[in-house]
């Protein structure tokens, strides 16, 4: 068939049937007149309803057809929208059948005015939508058990990052230690910052600082791992780079993409008096606070762990003197942002120039420092350690 052919049959058809048309349209049209009462329908919207002909036209409203609900709604937004635009579009409505059913549809209604501008008549199409609402209602529930697994991942989560933080720094016999962790922004996202302080022997204790790439569920698995690593490989081997290089070989064979970074200090007492010794896989090396001399770094740089195989990793070795203060913290710390500026090393040591006396007035006045750099909302997680020799 050509498209002139096709064109006459379709003007053919129209002719010889337009109400057909009007009566079998794939969906329910009525007209009411400017106060709602029905004066024609279709056969579709008929059928939708359930309403014998007789019993919609000049005896009902079409806003009687509606649920207590729609009623509500068609008075205080449809009907005003109705007048004042002169027509409305998709307004999705529940149209009570004869049977007590509720059917949901979609509505388009346009007013029509005589030429003086007077309200004549409502010309209303109603379309079935019940496959759209269950449609929605599919995604509105697919989207609950989206949030419910987010949850309960998000509680896992916090549970094992709740292991990872000592609930409070232990006592450390001759040492004044503290500690400080602020998660990044509203502490809803698990991050993978941790510290740790243990005792592996009379007078020898491990402290260590890490941070694991990522966030989530994963990076606190893997954060868990290297914690409870390290744990087990400083009491059994000798220096900090070989129980660093144990937890990179761990990392390595574990099934993960992730990596970490990591400052470790052994701490001993050999006749009343610390030594430290330092060393770090790809971490910031820990401040040195002694008086008289401006903060200093201590110790060599060593790479990052969990990506090669034998990262060069350096021990080194310092006596503390009374007054001395070791600075553990991760890059939260340096790298927290206002705009473009960084917080940064300088910022850094010149705040914990500020605070001589105990570990936890450093500790909370470089958290504070670093809080009010960010104005309060910070970018990434930030853990604090502090160790001082007292006088």
């Amino acid at each position: 068939m050509t498209d002139r052919e096709a064109e006459g049959f379709y003007a053919a058809l129209l002719a010889d049937d337009p109400e057909g048309l009007y009566e079998r349209a794939p969906c329910g049209y009525l007209s009411t007149t400017p106060d709602g009462i029905i004066v024609k329908v279709n056969q579709t919207f008929v059928d939708l309803s359930g309403y014998p002909r007789e019993d919609l036209v000049g005896r009902r409203m079409f806003v009687e057809l509606l649920t207590p609900g729609g009623r509500i709604y068609h008075e205080t937004h449809y009907a005003p929208l109705l007048r004042m635009q002169g027509r409305v579009r998709e307004i999705a409505l529940e149209l009570v059948t004869a049977t007590g059913q509720r059917l949901p549809v979609l509505v388009n209604s346009v007013l029509e005015r005589s030429s003086m501008g007077a309200p004549v008549i409502v010309r209303t199409a109603v379309f079935d939508a019940t496959e759209r609402r269950l449609y929605e209602q599919e995604l509105l529930r697919a989207k609950q058990r989206a949030e419910a697994s987010e949850a309960r991942a998000t509680a896992l989560a916090r549970t094992l990052q709740q292991t990872l933080m000592p609930p409070a720094p232990p006592r450390v016999p001759g040492l004044d230690l503290a500690a400080g962790y602020r998660p990044a922004g509203d502490g809803a996202e698990i991050g993978g910052d941790f510290y740790d302080v243990f005792e592996i022997g009379t007078g020898d204790w491990v402290v260590a600082v890490g941070d694991v790439r990522g966030k989530g569920v994963e990076a606190a698995v893997v954060t868990a791992m290297a914690r409870y690593t390290l744990r087990g490989a400083a009491v059994r081997l000798p220096t900090p780079s070989a129980a660093l290089d144990a937890l990179n070989q761990a990392l390595l064979r574990h099934d993960t993409d992730r990596f970490c970074t990591v400052g470790l200090v052994r701490l001993r007492q050999r006749d009343g008096r610390w030594c430290a010794t330092a060393c770090s896989g790809g971490h910031p090396l820990p401040l040195l606070i002694r008086r008289g001399h401006p903060p200093a770094e201590l110790g060599r740089p060593g790479l990052l762990l969990g990506v090669y195989d034998n990262p060069p990793l350096y021990d080194t070795e310092v006596a503390l003197d009374p007054g001395d203060v070791l600075l553990l913290y991760t890059d939260g710390v340096v790298e927290g942002r206002s705009g473009t500026d960084f917080y940064g090393e300088h910022r850094l040591a010149t705040t914990a120039a500020r605070y001589p006396g105990s570990a936890g007035a450093l500790v909370y006045g470089i958290l504070a420092s670093v809080l009010d750099f960010q104005t309060g909302d910070p970018r990434d997680d930030i853990a604090v350690v502090a160790l001082r020799v007292p006088d």
